[in-house]
């Protein structure tokens, strides 16, 4: 049997309506790819996500920060309660094997550098920018959500 992929959709808890209607369709490209959606569990991009995914019969895992699963979105399949705070994001990463960063805060900014630093691909859809003159973009800018799933499928 083959090995599901699973992509990480990171984003900020209070999005904006654009971020929001991205993440949607993230999730529901990845439910219909046939990848498991993974992401921080709770509002957001994360919500609109796991419910998109959920919507087109896909299977979404959020790692929460908390202690009660029952903090989750309820569209998710799985809910980890960490306990971690927001040192859950490296469980996020980790668990990832390719990150779709949608807009995004510090949360997503660390989310970003948890992957990168693990060696892990980062598709960024309006999210930051941390190109360095000696180093240049480390992550691959997509512009449509299907460009960004297509790209971080390619990237596994």
């Amino acid at each position: 049997m083959t090995r599901k992929p699973y992509v990480a959709v990171v984003g900020a808890a209070r999005a904006t309506s654009e971020e929001l209607a991205l993440a949607s369709a993230v999730g529901r490209l990845i439910a219909e790819a046939g990848a498991v959606l993974v992401c921080g569990g709770l509002g957001g991009v994360m919500d609109a996500a796991a419910a998109a995914s959920e919507e087109a019969g896909g299977l979404s895992i959020g790692i929460l920060p908390g202690e009660d699963r029952l903090t989750a979105s309820r569209h998710l399949t799985v809910a980890v309660a960490t306990g971690m705070g927001e040192a859950r994001n490296a469980i996020v990463a980790r668990t990832a094997d390719v990150l779709i960063a949608v807009g995004g805060e510090y949360g997503t900014l660390s989310e970003i550098a948890f992957a990168l630093k693990m060696g892990k691909p980062v598709v960024g859809l309006s999210t930051w920018d941390l190109a360095r003159e000696s180093l240049g973009d480390p992550i691959v800018r997509a512009e449509t959500p299907v460009e960004a799933v297509t790209k971080a499928l390619g990237l596994i």
